[in-house]
């Protein structure tokens, strides 16, 4: 089976650049069948005040891991440099609400943190 999977025909780059074409069309056409969907019927205040929380809810889980794991363990000291700076757009963010802004002021940080440590 693993033959198979590094054949020359599989690893060409005709071949790459097929797959990642399809890929993408698969996944417009689920994004696109979203916008169809519900461009077709108005949705309940409910279910909108509920979709208000997936970014946020997405997002947490993508990030905090990213400033809270180092080395396979939880790292909630000030040796995490990641942490810091995540703190410090997080303040950035609360105080102007300027998504550039946070974005600059982390990795800024994050920078200065790894080059004075």
């Amino acid at each position: 089976m693993s033959d198979y999977l590094f054949s020359p025909a599989l690893t060409s780059p005709l071949y790459l650049w097929l797959t990642i074409l399809i890929a993408g069309l698969i996944t417009y056409g689920i994004r696109l069948s979203f916008i169809w969907l519900f461009g077709k019927f108005e949705l309940p205040d409910w279910l909108k005040g509920a979709l208000r929380y997936v970014p946020p809810a997405v997002l947490t889980a993508i990030i905090f891991p990213e400033l809270l794991i180092q080395n396979d363990q939880i790292a909630l000291t000030l040796a995490n440099d990641r942490l810091l700076a995540g703190l410090a757009a997080i303040f950035v963010a609360w105080r102007t609400r300027n998504a550039v802004l946070t974005i600059l002021t982390g990795m800024g940080v994050l920078w200065l943190l790894q080059w004075i440590g």
